[in-house]
Protein backbone atom coordinates (compact mmCIF):
# COMPACT_ATOMS: atom_id res chain seq x y z
CA UNK A 1 0.00 0.00 0.00
CA UNK A 2 3.13 2.18 0.74
CA UNK A 3 4.66 1.84 -2.49
CA UNK A 4 1.52 2.16 -4.41
CA UNK A 5 0.90 5.54 -2.75
CA UNK A 6 4.94 6.80 -3.34
CA UNK A 7 4.38 5.92 -6.80
CA UNK A 8 1.17 7.59 -7.17
CA UNK A 9 3.14 10.83 -5.19
CA UNK A 10 5.85 10.35 -7.51
CA UNK A 11 3.85 10.45 -10.67
CA UNK A 12 2.31 13.53 -8.98
CA UNK A 13 5.08 15.65 -8.48
CA UNK A 14 6.75 14.89 -11.70
CA UNK A 15 3.54 16.36 -13.69
CA UNK A 16 3.67 19.08 -10.94
CA UNK A 17 7.32 20.02 -12.26
CA UNK A 18 5.90 20.00 -15.65
CA UNK A 19 3.21 22.68 -14.73
CA UNK A 20 5.14 25.16 -13.27
CA UNK A 21 8.01 27.12 -14.20
CA UNK A 22 9.30 26.84 -10.33
CA UNK A 23 7.99 24.60 -7.64
CA UNK A 24 9.33 24.99 -3.89
CA UNK A 25 9.59 21.89 -1.40
CA UNK A 26 7.90 23.09 0.76
CA UNK A 27 4.42 23.46 -1.07
CA UNK A 28 4.91 19.84 -2.66
CA UNK A 29 5.05 18.36 1.01
CA UNK A 30 1.72 20.63 1.58
CA UNK A 31 0.05 19.10 -1.26
CA UNK A 32 0.93 15.67 -1.03
CA UNK A 33 1.05 16.29 3.18
CA UNK A 34 4.41 14.81 3.75
CA UNK A 35 7.63 15.94 5.08
CA UNK A 36 10.58 17.79 3.61
CA UNK A 37 12.82 15.21 3.94
CA UNK A 38 10.13 13.13 2.30
CA UNK A 39 9.96 15.34 -0.89
CA UNK A 40 14.14 15.22 -1.22
CA UNK A 41 14.21 11.72 -1.23
CA UNK A 42 10.95 11.95 -3.92
CA UNK A 43 13.46 14.47 -6.04
CA UNK A 44 16.38 12.22 -6.23
CA UNK A 45 14.43 8.99 -6.80
CA UNK A 46 13.21 10.95 -9.89
CA UNK A 47 16.46 12.41 -10.77
CA UNK A 48 17.69 8.55 -10.90
CA UNK A 49 15.04 7.56 -13.10
CA UNK A 50 16.03 10.41 -15.53
CA UNK A 51 14.17 12.97 -14.85
CA UNK A 52 15.96 16.19 -15.85
CA UNK A 53 15.36 18.46 -12.06
CA UNK A 54 17.21 21.55 -11.59
CA UNK A 55 17.62 23.45 -8.68
CA UNK A 56 18.20 22.28 -5.12
CA UNK A 57 16.71 22.32 -1.52
CA UNK A 58 15.42 25.78 -0.21
CA UNK A 59 15.41 27.81 -3.21
CA UNK A 60 12.72 25.05 -5.61
CA UNK A 61 13.05 23.02 -8.41
CA UNK A 62 12.10 23.20 -12.17
CA UNK A 63 12.65 20.60 -15.01
CA UNK A 64 14.89 21.60 -17.72
CA UNK A 65 13.40 24.54 -20.16
CA UNK A 66 13.87 22.15 -23.18
CA UNK A 67 12.22 18.76 -21.34
CA UNK A 68 8.32 18.56 -22.47
CA UNK A 69 5.96 15.87 -23.69
CA UNK A 70 5.20 15.88 -27.41
CA UNK A 71 3.18 15.92 -29.61
CA UNK A 72 0.67 17.65 -27.80
CA UNK A 73 1.31 21.56 -28.40
CA UNK A 74 -1.39 24.69 -27.15
CA UNK A 75 -1.93 27.74 -28.54
CA UNK A 76 -0.88 30.63 -25.93
CA UNK A 77 -4.91 31.49 -25.45
CA UNK A 78 -5.54 28.29 -24.73
CA UNK A 79 -2.69 27.71 -22.19
CA UNK A 80 -3.79 31.40 -20.32
CA UNK A 81 -7.41 29.90 -20.28
CA UNK A 82 -5.48 26.93 -17.79
CA UNK A 83 -4.89 29.77 -14.92
CA UNK A 84 -8.89 30.53 -15.42
CA UNK A 85 -10.20 27.40 -15.50
CA UNK A 86 -8.64 25.98 -12.62
CA UNK A 87 -9.94 29.08 -10.48
CA UNK A 88 -13.65 28.74 -12.00
CA UNK A 89 -13.49 24.76 -10.71
CA UNK A 90 -12.27 25.13 -7.23
CA UNK A 91 -15.34 27.42 -6.99
CA UNK A 92 -17.79 25.63 -8.62
CA UNK A 93 -17.45 21.88 -8.04
CA UNK A 94 -17.16 20.06 -4.86
CA UNK A 95 -13.82 19.32 -2.88
CA UNK A 96 -13.36 15.36 -4.69
CA UNK A 97 -13.95 16.64 -8.25
CA UNK A 98 -12.30 19.71 -8.00
CA UNK A 99 -8.76 17.93 -6.74
CA UNK A 100 -9.47 15.25 -9.61
CA UNK A 101 -9.60 18.44 -12.04
CA UNK A 102 -6.54 20.14 -10.52
CA UNK A 103 -4.69 16.94 -10.93
CA UNK A 104 -5.55 16.59 -14.82
CA UNK A 105 -5.18 20.21 -15.56
CA UNK A 106 -1.39 19.70 -14.13
CA UNK A 107 -0.80 16.90 -16.74
CA UNK A 108 -2.07 19.38 -19.23
CA UNK A 109 0.25 22.59 -17.95
CA UNK A 110 2.52 19.68 -18.10
CA UNK A 111 3.17 19.98 -21.99
CA UNK A 112 3.29 23.33 -22.27
CA UNK A 113 6.20 25.29 -23.29
CA UNK A 114 8.08 27.20 -20.21
CA UNK A 115 7.13 30.94 -21.51
CA UNK A 116 3.68 29.86 -20.84
CA UNK A 117 4.08 28.23 -17.62
CA UNK A 118 5.04 31.13 -16.61
CA UNK A 119 2.33 33.45 -18.14
CA UNK A 120 -0.37 30.90 -16.29
CA UNK A 121 1.48 30.99 -13.34
CA UNK A 122 1.36 35.12 -13.50
CA UNK A 123 -1.92 34.89 -14.70
CA UNK A 124 -3.34 32.41 -11.39
CA UNK A 125 -2.28 34.89 -8.91
CA UNK A 126 -4.01 38.01 -10.36
CA UNK A 127 -7.22 35.98 -10.89
CA UNK A 128 -9.96 35.58 -7.61
CA UNK A 129 -12.76 34.01 -7.42
CA UNK A 130 -16.01 35.07 -5.10
CA UNK A 131 -16.17 32.12 -2.62
CA UNK A 132 -19.17 33.80 -0.64
CA UNK A 133 -21.98 31.87 -2.27
CA UNK A 134 -21.73 28.65 -1.30
CA UNK A 135 -23.39 26.23 -4.51
CA UNK A 136 -22.76 23.35 -2.51
CA UNK A 137 -23.11 22.04 0.96
CA UNK A 138 -19.34 21.82 2.40
CA UNK A 139 -20.27 19.36 4.83
CA UNK A 140 -20.85 17.00 2.20
CA UNK A 141 -17.43 17.66 0.06
CA UNK A 142 -18.13 14.51 -2.30
CA UNK A 143 -21.61 15.41 -3.37
CA UNK A 144 -21.18 16.16 -6.99
CA UNK A 145 -18.37 12.94 -7.49
CA UNK A 146 -20.80 10.39 -5.85
CA UNK A 147 -23.55 11.16 -8.28
CA UNK A 148 -21.18 11.36 -11.21
CA UNK A 149 -20.01 8.11 -10.03
CA UNK A 150 -23.40 6.89 -9.71
CA UNK A 151 -24.22 7.90 -13.19
CA UNK A 152 -21.18 5.71 -14.75
CA UNK A 153 -21.56 2.59 -12.62
CA UNK A 154 -25.39 2.98 -13.05
CA UNK A 155 -25.85 2.54 -9.35
CA UNK A 156 -28.20 4.11 -7.01
CA UNK A 157 -27.49 6.30 -4.31
CA UNK A 158 -29.13 6.38 -0.40
CA UNK A 159 -29.56 10.19 0.17
CA UNK A 160 -30.31 12.28 3.28
CA UNK A 161 -32.03 15.16 1.79
CA UNK A 162 -33.92 18.33 3.24
CA UNK A 163 -36.06 19.99 1.16
CA UNK A 164 -38.02 23.76 1.96
CA UNK A 165 -41.24 22.28 2.68
CA UNK A 166 -40.16 18.92 4.83
CA UNK A 167 -37.71 18.11 7.04
CA UNK A 168 -34.80 16.05 6.39
CA UNK A 169 -36.05 12.12 4.65
CA UNK A 170 -34.18 9.70 3.31
CA UNK A 171 -34.59 8.03 0.62
CA UNK A 172 -33.16 6.12 -2.56
CA UNK A 173 -32.66 7.33 -6.02
CA UNK A 174 -31.11 7.18 -9.41
CA UNK A 175 -29.61 9.75 -11.04
CA UNK A 176 -30.55 10.67 -14.39
CA UNK A 177 -28.01 13.94 -14.86
CA UNK A 178 -26.85 17.04 -13.55
CA UNK A 179 -27.34 20.57 -14.79
CA UNK A 180 -26.64 23.97 -13.16
CA UNK A 181 -29.32 26.72 -13.60
CA UNK A 182 -28.98 30.60 -11.94
CA UNK A 183 -26.93 30.16 -8.50
CA UNK A 184 -27.06 26.04 -7.93
CA UNK A 185 -26.74 22.89 -8.71
CA UNK A 186 -29.54 20.70 -9.47
CA UNK A 187 -29.89 16.90 -10.44
CA UNK A 188 -32.92 14.97 -11.62
CA UNK A 189 -33.23 11.54 -10.19
CA UNK A 190 -36.06 8.56 -9.85
CA UNK A 191 -37.01 8.95 -6.38
CA UNK A 192 -37.90 5.33 -4.88
CA UNK A 193 -39.75 7.29 -2.22
CA UNK A 194 -42.15 8.86 -4.27
CA UNK A 195 -42.03 6.43 -7.05
CA UNK A 196 -41.93 9.46 -9.43
CA UNK A 197 -38.89 11.74 -11.67
CA UNK A 198 -37.83 14.16 -9.37
CA UNK A 199 -35.59 17.48 -9.12
CA UNK A 200 -33.64 17.90 -6.15
CA UNK A 201 -30.86 20.84 -5.29
CA UNK A 202 -27.23 19.97 -4.41
CA UNK A 203 -26.51 22.31 -1.70
CA UNK A 204 -29.59 20.69 0.28
CA UNK A 205 -27.97 17.29 0.39
CA UNK A 206 -27.57 16.41 3.92
CA UNK A 207 -25.66 12.63 3.38
CA UNK A 208 -24.70 10.88 0.46
CA UNK A 209 -23.60 7.56 -0.38
CA UNK A 210 -23.46 4.68 -3.37
CA UNK A 211 -24.97 1.54 -2.75
CA UNK A 212 -24.76 -2.25 -4.39
CA UNK A 213 -27.91 -1.70 -5.63
CA UNK A 214 -28.70 -1.28 -9.84
CA UNK A 215 -30.96 1.14 -11.54
CA UNK A 216 -34.46 -0.50 -12.04
CA UNK A 217 -35.54 2.11 -14.81
CA UNK A 218 -34.41 2.90 -18.01
CA UNK A 219 -33.94 7.09 -18.46
CA UNK A 220 -34.27 9.42 -21.44
CA UNK A 221 -31.74 12.12 -22.07
CA UNK A 222 -31.90 14.42 -19.54
CA UNK A 223 -32.84 17.66 -21.78
CA UNK A 224 -36.24 15.36 -21.88
CA UNK A 225 -37.34 15.50 -18.24
CA UNK A 226 -36.51 19.26 -18.08
CA UNK A 227 -38.61 19.73 -20.77
CA UNK A 228 -41.09 18.26 -19.13
CA UNK A 229 -40.89 20.14 -15.97
CA UNK A 230 -41.38 23.53 -17.43
CA UNK A 231 -43.91 22.53 -19.85
CA UNK A 232 -45.69 21.46 -16.24
CA UNK A 233 -45.10 24.22 -14.33
CA UNK A 234 -48.29 27.16 -14.90
CA UNK A 235 -45.97 30.39 -15.92
CA UNK A 236 -47.93 33.82 -15.84
CA UNK A 237 -46.94 36.73 -17.83
CA UNK A 238 -45.15 39.61 -16.38
CA UNK A 239 -45.60 42.75 -17.97
CA UNK A 240 -43.36 45.77 -16.44
CA UNK A 241 -41.67 49.18 -17.10
CA UNK A 242 -38.69 50.40 -15.72
CA UNK A 243 -36.59 53.99 -15.64
CA UNK A 244 -33.88 53.46 -18.10
CA UNK A 245 -31.01 54.55 -15.44
CA UNK A 246 -32.36 51.54 -12.97
CA UNK A 247 -32.55 49.24 -15.75
CA UNK A 248 -29.03 48.88 -16.64
CA UNK A 249 -28.52 47.54 -13.21
CA UNK A 250 -31.33 44.81 -14.14
CA UNK A 251 -29.52 42.86 -16.58
CA UNK A 252 -27.28 40.31 -14.55
CA UNK A 253 -30.48 39.11 -12.07
CA UNK A 254 -33.58 39.38 -14.65
CA UNK A 255 -32.40 36.27 -16.14
CA UNK A 256 -33.01 34.36 -13.07
CA UNK A 257 -36.99 35.42 -12.93
CA UNK A 258 -37.97 34.67 -16.11
CA UNK A 259 -37.14 37.42 -18.54
CA UNK A 260 -37.91 36.76 -22.33
CA UNK A 261 -37.60 40.69 -23.82
CA UNK A 262 -37.10 44.32 -23.40
CA UNK A 263 -38.50 47.32 -25.71
CA UNK A 264 -37.28 50.92 -25.40
CA UNK A 265 -40.89 52.44 -24.27
CA UNK A 266 -41.61 56.02 -22.74
CA UNK A 267 -38.39 57.44 -21.68
CA UNK A 268 -37.73 53.81 -19.86
CA UNK A 269 -37.74 50.05 -20.94
CA UNK A 270 -40.66 47.67 -20.98
CA UNK A 271 -40.14 43.83 -20.02
CA UNK A 272 -41.55 40.66 -20.42
CA UNK A 273 -41.29 37.87 -18.11
CA UNK A 274 -42.70 34.64 -17.61
CA UNK A 275 -42.68 33.12 -14.31
CA UNK A 276 -44.27 30.50 -12.03
CA UNK A 277 -43.26 32.30 -8.83
CA UNK A 278 -45.02 35.43 -8.55
CA UNK A 279 -43.87 35.96 -4.97
CA UNK A 280 -40.85 35.79 -5.69
CA UNK A 281 -40.92 38.12 -8.33
CA UNK A 282 -42.63 40.51 -6.00
CA UNK A 283 -40.16 40.68 -3.50
CA UNK A 284 -37.82 40.84 -6.16
CA UNK A 285 -39.43 44.08 -7.75
CA UNK A 286 -39.39 46.15 -4.54
CA UNK A 287 -35.62 46.22 -5.13
CA UNK A 288 -36.15 48.96 -7.64
CA UNK A 289 -39.94 49.74 -7.47
CA UNK A 290 -39.57 53.39 -6.72
CA UNK A 291 -38.60 53.54 -10.58
CA UNK A 292 -40.38 50.59 -12.20
CA UNK A 293 -44.94 50.13 -12.85
CA UNK A 294 -46.87 47.17 -13.10
CA UNK A 295 -48.74 46.87 -16.26
CA UNK A 296 -49.88 42.87 -15.45
CA UNK A 297 -51.16 40.59 -13.58
CA UNK A 298 -52.89 42.19 -11.55
CA UNK A 299 -51.83 39.24 -9.01
CA UNK A 300 -48.55 41.24 -8.87
CA UNK A 301 -49.82 44.39 -8.32
CA UNK A 302 -51.48 42.77 -5.23
CA UNK A 303 -48.70 40.69 -3.57
CA UNK A 304 -46.66 43.83 -4.09
CA UNK A 305 -49.06 45.95 -2.22
CA UNK A 306 -49.84 43.57 0.41
CA UNK A 307 -45.69 43.29 1.28
CA UNK A 308 -45.66 47.28 1.24
CA UNK A 309 -48.69 47.43 3.39
CA UNK A 310 -46.87 45.22 5.79
CA UNK A 311 -43.49 46.63 6.04
CA UNK A 312 -45.66 50.01 6.48
CA UNK A 313 -47.26 48.48 9.32
CA UNK A 314 -44.12 46.71 10.89
CA UNK A 315 -42.32 49.42 10.99
CA UNK A 316 -44.81 51.58 12.95
CA UNK A 317 -45.08 48.96 15.11
CA UNK A 318 -41.84 49.14 15.96
CA UNK A 319 -41.90 52.85 16.60
CA UNK A 320 -44.42 52.54 18.75
CA UNK A 321 -42.79 50.03 20.35
CA UNK A 322 -39.94 51.72 20.86
CA UNK A 323 -41.57 55.29 22.05
CA UNK A 324 -43.51 53.06 24.89
CA UNK A 325 -39.68 50.85 26.02
CA UNK A 326 -41.69 47.58 24.76
CA UNK A 327 -39.53 44.47 22.87
CA UNK A 328 -39.46 44.50 19.00
CA UNK A 329 -42.85 43.64 17.45
CA UNK A 330 -43.56 40.23 15.27
CA UNK A 331 -43.55 40.91 11.36
CA UNK A 332 -46.96 41.69 10.16
CA UNK A 333 -48.46 39.16 7.56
Amino acid sequence: MDITKRFDRLLGIYFYLQSKPLVKAQDLADKYEVSLRTIYRDIKALEHAGVPIMGEAGYGYSLMHTYKIQPINFTEQEALSFGVAEKLMEHYLDKEIGQHFTNALLKMKGVLRFTDKENVADLESKVLINKEKHFLNENVPAALATLFESMVKRKQIHLKYKSVESNSQERNIEVIGVFQEGQFWYFMAYCHLRHEVRQFRLDRIEEIRLIDLKHTQEFLPLQTYLSSNKKEELLETVRIWVSKDMSRYLHWERQFYGFKTEEEKDNGVEMLFHTSQLEHFARWFMMFADEAIIYEPQRLKDSVHHILQNAIGTFEDYALSQKNGGSIPKPRK
